[in-house]
């Protein structure tokens, strides 16, 4: 599918959803009947008793793209060119899933925002059962003779109860649109592999500081990469993202070195639940490494504009080397004029130095930055008695293999 054939179908498929939305509004359908719950515990027995038949799951995903493409070849044009990062996402999601599913409120939560999400990529309900019937074959090609049928029905329900999840989702946020076309209003370079973007979007953009939004540039078709908004709402509509390149030929080195003034990018809808409560009344303290200071730098504007800020905020930031810390200037200017907030440079294991401070179990915590370094400072701040539940952080997809 070229440009225009791509542009042509999500035109097509917003009039389609303004014509449902439009129906909605002056019919409303009745609802539907309360589902049935699901025993998503009595699945996760099943599947883990005979994960060892279809992982590693890398294999399985390979499998699943090459029959659902062979059987639906026109599905290939939703997806981007490169299917590395595609296939990785669809594995922590099945990591997610099955580590999760004795906890299905918790499961359809997050997979409601995902369908949210999904509307940019242009996915519809046909997709979704296109998607199953590559499973199924998947699960038995990997598995082979061994493969027990009420394995593979633990499967199909799991992955049932994800999407209806994901349609809920979507359908939720018909008055939205799938994607916000984004304007390049500033680009600057913080280091040679860092760059601060200001967009500015064509029509109001909902979110809340602390949360994320997905990001396309039109080198990348359909390639869509997470950024936290490193800032408040704004009254001019205008966002902040910290990218630092990653490496070659992805989304992040093209905003990082082709990306420029007056160009446009596509814009997912926020996401993410590493937000302020709004009656908060702890101590705060911020843990960012890298460009998590992004996320960081988004709370403390929130926090700073309350009528009643916290008693006493703390922000350590972190780097591998002193190079690599940004925006120092801009942190300092901050921390004297917040004279509630303490800024704590860290070069080397932030984890660590938040340690050695000590006394946080009184505080609520919101980390940032790489998986395992959020991981770390996580791990580290439940040992010095502060409750897991009052450690914030984004969805990080699980470490090592299953089975």
């Amino acid at each position: 599918m070229n440009v225009t054939r791509n542009d042509d179908y999500h035109a097509l498929l917003a009039r389609h959803d303004a014509m449902r939305l439009r129906r909605r509004l002056l019919a409303p359908a009745p609802q539907p009947p309360e589902p049935l719950p699901y025993d998503g515990a009595a699945d996760q027995r099943l599947i883990a008793a005979h994960l060892h038949l279809v992982t590693p799951l890398d294999e399985l995903i390979a499998h699943l793209y090459e029959v659902m493409f062979r059987r639906r070849p026109a599905l290939r044009s939703l997806f981007p060119d490169s299917m590395a990062f595609q296939q990785e996402h669809l594995e922590a999601a099945f990591r997610h899933l099955i580590e999760h599913l004795y906890r299905p409120d918790e499961v359809a939560a997050t997979f409601r925002q995902l369908g949210r999400d999904h509307r940019k990529l242009g996915v519809r309900p046909a997709h979704y059962a296109s998607f199953e019937e590559a499973l199924r074959e998947a699960l038995r090609r990997c598995a082979g003779p061994q493969w027990p049928a009420e394995a593979e029905q633990a499967w199909l329900r799991m992955l049932r109860f994800a999407v209806g999840a994901m349609t809920d989702g979507a359908d939720a946020a018909l008055a939205e649109p799938p994607c916000w076309q984004a304007l390049v209003v500033g680009h600057e370079r913080r280091r040679p592999d860092l760059a601060v973007l200001h967009l500015r979007t064509s029509e109001p953009y909902p979110y809340q500081a602390g949360q994320h939004g997905a990001l396309e540039s039109p080198l990348l078709p359909r390639a869509w990469r997470q950024y936290s908004m490193a800032g408040a709402p704004r009254p001019d509509d205008v966002l902040e993202f910290h990218v630092r390149r990653t490496g070659p030929g992805g989304v992040s080195e093209a905003l990082v070195e082709h990306t420029g003034v007056g160009d446009m990018l596509r814009l997912g809808p926020a996401g993410g639940t590493a937000t302020l409560d709004a009656d908060l009344s702890r101590d705060v303290l911020l843990v960012a490494g890298g460009t998590g200071l992004a996320q960081a730098k988004a709370l403390v504007q929130e926090l700073a504009a309350r009528p009643q800020p916290p008693h006493t905020a703390r922000l350590f930031v972190g780097a591998r080397t002193r190079s690599d810390l940004y925006d120092l200037e801009w942190l300092g200017e901050l921390q004297q004029r917040r004279p509630w907030l303490r800024v704590v440079p860290v070069v080397g294991d932030i984890a660590e130095a938040v340690g050695r401070h000590g006394g946080w179990s009184e505080y609520v915590a919101y980390v940032s930055g790489p998986p395992a370094m959020v991981r770390a400072t996580a791990r580290r701040l439940t040992g010095l008695g502060l409750p897991a539940a009052r450690i914030r952080h984004d969805a990080l997809p699980e470490a090592g293999r299953i089975g």
